[in-house]
């Protein structure tokens, strides 16, 4: 993620669902250096907005990267998926 860009998180929490956002990675100098701080997400509308669009960058086989076992990044590829792009599919929903 660039710099000052959201970071949501999103815990099922056994059912009671819990959906935040805020401005800090959780790393360790996030966490013992700085003051950082997440917001709920509460109002029916912005969660559901929120979920849709983590639901895009969860989807995203063009511009992702998963983390391995091994701790280093893979980058993923479309395959014989049809390519999705988190990106180009919410500038399309803002009209760009």
């Amino acid at each position: 993620t660039a710099p000052g860009s959201p970071r949501v998180y999103y815990f099922h929490n056994a059912g009671n669902e819990e959906l935040y956002c805020g401005s800090a990675d959780w790393i360790q100098r996030n966490f013992f250096r700085r003051v950082e701080t997440v917001f709920p997400i509460d109002t029916k509308r912005h969660r559901e907005r929120v979920l849709r669009e983590l639901d895009y960058y969860l989807k995203d086989n063009c511009q992702a990267w998963i983390l391995e076992p091994n701790g280093r990044y893979r980058r993923l590829h479309p395959g014989e998926q049809e390519p999705f792009s988190a990106q180009t599919k919410l500038l399309e929903e803002l009209g760009y």
